[in-house]
């Protein structure tokens, strides 16, 4: 044996060494660990699985199990990594002594199909024959249950999507590298750093858990790295209005004359405001006032327990109306132009029927981004709004009064479990990383509770009963139906939405009573396709003035344009828009003064019960 043998061997014995001590820090993580998980609250089980009926009842017990009470498997899965790794580390050095031996001989390789799946990225899942059959096997397994599920008779529409999407979910979970021992990117990390970045993911497990009261919510994003008002969420502007459901926000002008009717825009109240704020070159709020228009902007309460009886009629009245009645008295207007997006569009086309049959004209014009209102078809929440887990919402919220921010920013990750699950969870659990300094992540953690009262109304009345396209919604004596918004509308969509799917909005707006309609379909997805600034020049739109068409017929007839939609929407909005008048500055109106500056202080709230 030649020295330089005898070195490598003594530096590889001294590696394993510190790697063995490294694990037995590694236990006493662990021990850290099962410790916050004896401090969780624990949520309804009907919140984590199907009813079992739909499937076969041990794949959905496990997947319950796991969820519901991760802390005996999470104690043998840290035992299982220590002795993965090991094992790892003496198969490397055997396979390397192995091949040393037969470094002369010459082999053959035989070509194979690409596997177009980025989980599989690392050359070993094809150069390794251990890795090499784990995931070809694992793909295999995945086909065939997915051609069992397609194979299912006797289901309806509805059983049959919500058993694929739960198989899928399993399929998900049980790929090879959501595990230890068979992620050759965790176990080459780990023997890279002696066992520091299992440490490190460990750290980040912990604090995951201590975040969100024991519920396990892979954070997406390096929380430190944001502060809003500071590099998020930075427009100039003031809080001039506050009450218990929100704070109105009216934005500086940056042109000397504005139009005379000014815009109010309800964001979506499950999350933040600021997804439309994030920084200046993708600011929609900034972009809005550039161009010459008095912009109010609400900013909801993130509620807790002591919001539990607020009802969609207390969104309809302290916010919406309120915030449309702020406006024209500061504005000294008549009317606003009135913005919702997401579940506020929704509830704008509820406040908009209540002010025709009230007769009230204080609305100009409507603008919907993503927004549902025929929910009979409910795309790919169908699978969580069904009775079982409808059912394990309102016992849920029956503890607090409130829908914990953790059910809804599970529902909307799971829908994409892959790249809002799984891989942020290798990421930071197995190799230890620092989430990324990423600010659409950075909101997209940022979530808020909702008041128990308007989560059922919202889920059982509009959602699955779908009242409001069909025998009417109850609301204030009023019986509310989408034939009444009648004002001028301009409807933007995403063609890749999986929370609100173009189709069904398109469904929608062609049942509004409006007789000027205008539908857009923007390229990409819920949030890239809405915060699609110009300058990027990124995604595309496509526009059909034949709304009588059904949705497949529209958009083979529809004209695509090159480039964001906000020009088209800034258009339209400023023939809606009246005359220029001098820039209104917040805080001139007496009534209005000055309560503190934007972003204000309710978003600034984190999610709580």
């Amino acid at each position: 044996m030649t020295t330089t043998d005898k070195s490598i061997e003594a530096s590889s014995a001294e590696q394993i060494d510190q790697l063995k001590e490294n694990l037995v820090r590694v236990e006493h993580l662990s021990k850290r660990l099962i410790e916050v998980l004896a401090q969780k609250k624990g949520h309804n089980p009907g919140l984590d699985a199907p009813n079992q009926e739909l499937f076969a009842r041990a794949a959905s017990s496990y997947w319950a199990a796991m969820a519901q009470n991760p802390t005996r498997l999470l104690e043998q899965q840290v035992q299982y990594w220590g002795k993965s790794v090991q094992n790892f580390a003496e198969a490397q050095q055997a396979m390397a002594q192995t091949l040393a031996a037969a470094q002369n001989e010459e082999g053959e390789t035989t070509e194979r199909p690409a596997v177009n799946d980025r989980r599989f990225a690392n050359p070993m899942w094809e150069t390794n024959p251990y890795f090499r059959f784990l995931r070809d096997q694992y793909l295999t397994n995945a086909e065939a249950i997915r051609t069992a599920v397609d194979e299912v008779e006797d289901l309806d529409r509805v059983d049959r999507q919500r058993l694929g999407y739960f198989a899928d979910q399993i399929i998900n979970m049980m790929a090879p590298t959501n595990f230890l021992a068979t992620n050759p990117d965790a176990l080459e990390k780990a023997l890279e750093t002696d066992g520091q970045s299992l440490i490190d993911g460990l750290e980040n497990l912990v604090a995951d858990l201590e975040a969100n009261d024991g519920e396990l919510i892979v954070r997406l994003a390096d929380e430190n790295a944001f502060e809003i008002g500071h590099n998020i969420a930075t427009t100039p502007g003031e809080v001039v209005y506050r009450n218990r459901m929100m704070e109105l926000i009216q934005y500086h002008p940056t042109t000397e004359t504005v139009h005379e009717t000014p815009i109010v825009l309800f964001p979506p109240w499950i999350n933040k405001f600021y997804i439309l704020d994030l920084k200046e070159k993708n600011s929609l709020i900034k972009w809005i006032t550039d161009q010459g228009y008095s912009l109010f902007v609400v900013s909801w309460i993130n509620p807790n327990s002591d919001y539990a009886d607020v009802g969609m009629e207390d969104y309809i009245e302290e916010g919406f109306l309120k915030a449309i009645e702020v406006a024209k008295e500061i504005s000294g207007t008549k009317q606003v132009n009135a913005v919702g997006y997401c579940i506020a569009g929704t509830t704008l086309s509820l406040t908009l029927s209540l002010l025709k049959q009230r007769g009230d004209k204080s609305v100009k014009s409507a603008t919907f981004f993503t927004a549902l209102t025929d929910f009979s078809d409910q795309g790919d929440f169908t699978p969580f709004l069904q009775n079982d887990f409808v059912d394990a919402i309102e016992a849920e919220i029956g503890e607090d009064g409130i829908m914990p921010h953790y059910i809804m920013a599970r529902t909307f990750s799971f829908l994409r479990a892959n790249d809002l699950v799984y891989g942020p969870a290798i990421r930071s659990y197995m190799m230890g990383e620092t989430p990324p300094a990423f600010d659409l992540l950075y909101w997209n953690g940022d979530g808020a509770n909702l008041p128990g009262k308007m989560a059922v109304q919202y889920l059982r009345g509009l959602c699955q009963d779908n009242k409001f396209v069909t025998d009417g919604f109850e609301l204030f004596g009023h019986t509310l139906h989408v034939r009444d918004v009648d004002v001028p509308l301009m409807a933007i969509t995403c063609e890749t939405d999986h929370i609100a799917a173009w189709k069904q909005c398109y469904r929608g707006v062609q049942q509004m009573g409006s007789r000027s309609k205008s539908f857009v379909v923007s390229q990409s997805g819920h949030i890239a396709g809405i915060v699609n600034p110009v300058s990027r020049n990124k995604y595309g739109h496509y526009v059909n003035a034949d709304l009588s068409l059904d949705a497949d017929d529209w958009m083979e007839g529809a004209e695509f344009t090159e480039g964001s939609w906000w020009p088209r929407w800034e258009a339209w909005l400023k023939k809606r828009s009246g005359k220029q008048v001098p820039a209104r500055v917040p805080g001139a109106h007496k009534s209005y003064p000055v309560l503190e500056q934007a972003p204000g202080n309710y978003v600034r709230a984190k999610a709580r019960g």
